[in-house]
C-alpha cells in the first residue's frame, strides 16, 4: 500500500509496544512518528498516510499485519483542497474514521486508541462561553465543514469506546496549530497583506504550537489516559492585537453574511476558508486546558502568543508593533 510501512524503533523484530500511526504524511504525523522512535517507547512504529488508510480493505489489512496495541488516528483532514474537494474530505474524515474503527474493533491486542480532533467541534456562536471545557455543550453545533466532520467522527469514536471498554480511548481537541512548517487557512488569513475583519467584532483566538501538539499526542500514545482533552497554548489574543503584532493592516467589512465574507477572503487566494473558519474569525473560541494538564500530564512549552510568534518568525514576518513577550 502506497504511503504505508513498518519501521522498527529499536531494531528488534518482536515484543514490546506496537504503535500504528494513521495520517503520518503531514507535518504533525511525521513529527509524532519521529518522537515515538526517539523516545524508544515502542518496539516498532508503523505508519500510513491518511488517504491510503481510509479504504476499508486497506486499513483492515494494515491492522491485521501490524497487530498494534496502540493506534494513533491523525487522518482527519481540515482542508478540502488537500482531500480533493468537500465530498472527498467528508468521505475521508467520517467514513474513513468509521472504517478504521471497524477494523480496530477486531484487533484483539489493541489497548490504546488516540484520535486527533479539533476545537471546531464546539462551533462558534455569539453567546458562546468565555472558555469551552470538554463537557461544555456547543451553543450552536457546527452544521458544515470540518467542524461537522469531527463531530460525526467523535460520535463513532464514542461508539467504539462503548463496544471496546478494554481499550483506553483518548480524544484530543486541538486549537489551531502554529509554528514552523505549519500551513492552515487561518494562518494564511492572518498573514494576508491586508486582513479583512467583520466590523464590530474582535474575536479572541488561541493557538497551539506544533511541538506541543506532538507532545500531547505522544503522552496519550504511551500512557493510558482515556477521555477527551482540550489542547491549546495558554492565553488568548483578540484579533486586533494579533494583526498589530503581525504587522498586518486590517480592513473592516460590514457583514452581509458568512457567504459574502468568506467569498471576499477566497478572492484573496485562500481557497479553503470555509464557513466554520468565517465563524471563528467573527466570534472566536477559547479552550479550557485544565483537564489535559491535570490528567494527561501535559504542559505547553509555548503560549498562544509564543506559538504565533514562532510562525511569524518562520515565514519571515516582522511585526511593526513590538511586544512579543514570553508567556504573554
Amino acid at each position: 500500500m502506497a504511503g504505508a510501512g513498518r519501521t522498527r524503533a529499536d531494531g528488534k523484530s518482536s515484543g514490546g509496544r506496537r504503535v500504528l500511526v494513521i495520517g503520518a504524511d503531514g507535518r504533525l504525523g511525521q513529527s509524532v512518528v519521529e518522537a515515538l522512535r526517539a523516545q524508544g517507547r515502542a518496539r516498532f512504529v508503523a505508519s500510513a498516510d491518511g488517504a491510503d488508510a481510509s479504504g476499508s480493505p486497506a486499513i483492515a489489512r494494515l491492522i491485521a499485519e501490524t497487530d498494534p496495541d496502540t493506534v494513533v488516528h491523525l487522518g482527519l483532514e481540515p482542508r478540502p483542497s488537500r482531500a480533493g474537494g468537500r465530498a472527498a474530505m467528508k468521505e475521508r474524515n467520517v467514513i474513513g474514521t468509521m472504517q478504521l474503527l471497524a477494523a480496530a474493533s477486531k484487533a484483539p491486542g489493541l489497548k490504546r486508541l488516540v484520535v486527533k480532533s479539533s476545537g471546531a467541534v464546539y462551533g462558534c456562536a455569539p453567546r458562546d462561553p468565555a472558555l469551552f471545557a470538554e463537557d461544555t455543550p456547543p451553543h450552536q453545533p457546527p452544521t458544515s465543514g470540518y467542524g461537522k466532520d469531527v463531530a460525526e467522527a467523535e460520535g463513532y469514536v464514542r461508539g467504539f469506546a462503548r463496544r471496546r471498554p478494554d481499550v483506553a480511548v483518548s480524544v484530543l481537541r486541538f486549537a489551531p496549530f502554529a509554528g514552523p512548517g505549519v500551513a492552515s487557512p487561518l494562518l494564511d488569513y492572518l498573514t494576508l497583506p491586508v486582513v479583512p475583519t467583520v466590523l464590530g467584532y474582535d474575536p479572541r483566538l488561541q493557538f497551539v504550537h506544533i511541538d506541543d501538539a506532538v507532545q500531547a499526542l505522544v503522552l496519550a500514545a504511551v500512557g493510558a489516559h482515556p477521555g477527551t482533552y482540550n489542547v491549546a497554548g495558554d492565553g488568548a489574543m483578540p484579533l486586533s492585537q494579533i494583526t498589530r503584532r503581525l504587522g498586518r493592516p486590517t480592513f473592516p467589512v460590514v457583514s452581509f453574511g458568512a457567504g459574502f465574507f468568506g467569498s471576499l477572503i477566497r478572492r484573496a487566494g485562500i481557497v479553503d476558508f470555509t464557513p466554520d473558519q468565517v465563524a471563528l474569525v467573527r466570534y472566536g473560541r477559547v479552550l479550557d486546558t485544565a483537564r489535559a494538564k491535570a490528567h494527561l500530564g501535559w504542559e505547553p512549552g509555548y503560549s498562544s502568543a509564543d506559538a504565533l510568534r514562532a510562525h511569524a518568525e518562520a515565514v519571515g514576518l516582522t511585526a511593526i508593533v513590538p511586544g512579543w513577550t514570553k508567556g504573554y
